[in-house]
């Protein structure tokens, strides 16, 4: 009498599956673990530059603090924002026709721009301009 056999296969044992859970259990868990840890990382590099553009703000409220501080900054602006003179001195508007004023202020040039040009070029420049706007 012959006895067969069924044939051996992959068979999942009770071991199999429960250690297959584990196993998958430990992968969820360290993914998450994982995410957490690189959001974490995000928020830090995004701190460190919140950080950074604060420290620039701080260095240039400071040296504007400083420039305040000084009295020949604080006249020039009293003179450039309020239209302050200094006693003895005479101030000057000039008015359009239409009533306007003109802002007579004038920038200081950096000086890397051209050389200021003598003084009766400068006045033979300022008669042209005026004989054109008339």
């Amino acid at each position: 009498m012959g006895s067969t056999r069924a044939p051996a296969g992959p068979r999942f044992t009770s071991r199999a599956i429960v250690l297959g859970v584990v196993l998958l259990v430990l992968v969820i868990s360290y993914a998450s673990s994982l995410r957490a840890w690189l959001d974490q990382r995000e928020q830090i590099a995004e701190t460190r530059e919140q950080i950074s553009s604060v420290r620039q703000q701080v260095d240039d409220l400071e040296r504007e603090r400083r420039r305040w501080a000084d009295d020949a900054y604080v006249e020039q602006q009293a003179r450039a924002r309020l239209d302050f003179v200094m006693p003895g001195e005479t101030g000057y508007r000039v008015i359009t026709p239409d009533g306007a004023t003109i802002d007579t202020q004038v920038e200081p040039r950096p000086s890397d721009q051209a050389a200021p040009r003598d003084w009766y070029e400068t006045m033979w420049a300022s008669a042209r301009r005026a004989g054109r706007a008339g």
